[in-house]
């Protein structure tokens, strides 16, 4: 019994560590599952035809709208370097006859124009797909609504600031047709996004620290119990 109680205080600073390391690996099962489903609805939606945009459409949903562009209102959201030019997205408000305005981003814009950007007017029809708003926090960059430049794709903070205070609580990313010539202004999106999924291997990173955690610790309980008594 006295061999036996040597385990006693390695194994209570042990078993918070597996539990916390089972933890981990479990929490990320689940972000896989979330992550594998979103990715195949991602593909569904683009796959399929556009619908037309409702009051609360879901996220990541392939619509359209049609109203008129209002490009005097526009603006610039985030940076972005392409091809070593640095520039940002052209969000535009599009005022509808069946809904509020709604803020649109028509794709990426290079900040220093050399070429012509193309302003329809006139009603329009903008296939994109919806993307939900964000809130700024302590990282975000600082917007600057007096220049019509922002960090932090908020309808409610960005509306306001371009004049309109009832636009709608999320953003129509506008989808390029087939047609569009690649060095047209602005380069709406190609595709729906893809973001990354790595959680499979963050799995096995903390499922497999978890398992060595138990193999070390049996091989040194069996050792420890194997010493004589002092």
């Amino acid at each position: 019994m006295k061999r036996w109680r040597r385990l006693v205080v390695p194994l209570l600073v042990t078993l918070p560590v597996l539990a916390i390391l089972l933890g981990l690996g479990t929490w990320q099962v689940q972000r896989l599952h979330w992550k594998t489903d979103l990715l195949a609805r991602l593909a569904a939606a683009q796959a399929g035809p556009a619908q037309p945009l409702t009051a609360n459409p879901e996220p990541w949903t392939k619509v359209f709208a049609t109203g008129r562009l209002l490009n005097d209102s526009e603006a610039l959201i985030g940076l972005e370097v392409r091809n070593t030019v640095l520039g940002a997205h052209l969000l535009v408000p599009l005022r509808r006859e069946d809904g509020p305005p709604l803020l649109v981003n028509r794709g990426w814009v290079p900040l220093e124009r050399r070429t012509p950007i193309d302003h329809p007017e006139g009603e329009v029809r903008v296939e994109g797909y919806v993307r939900p708003g964000e809130s700024a926090d302590m990282f975000s960059a600082t917007d600057d609504p007096a220049g019509r430049r922002f960090y932090t794709l908020d309808p409610a903070v960005i509306g306001p600031a371009l004049g309109l205070p009832d636009v709608a609580p999320f953003v129509l990313v506008a989808l390029a047709p087939p047609t569009l010539p690649p060095d047209a202004l602005p380069q709406p999106a190609r595709s729906f996004p893809q973001p990354p999924n790595n959680h499979l291997g963050y799995v096995v990173t903390w499922y497999g620290l978890a398992l060595a955690l138990v193999g070390v610790f049996a091989t040194w309980a069996y050792r420890r119990l194997k010493e004589p008594e002092e």
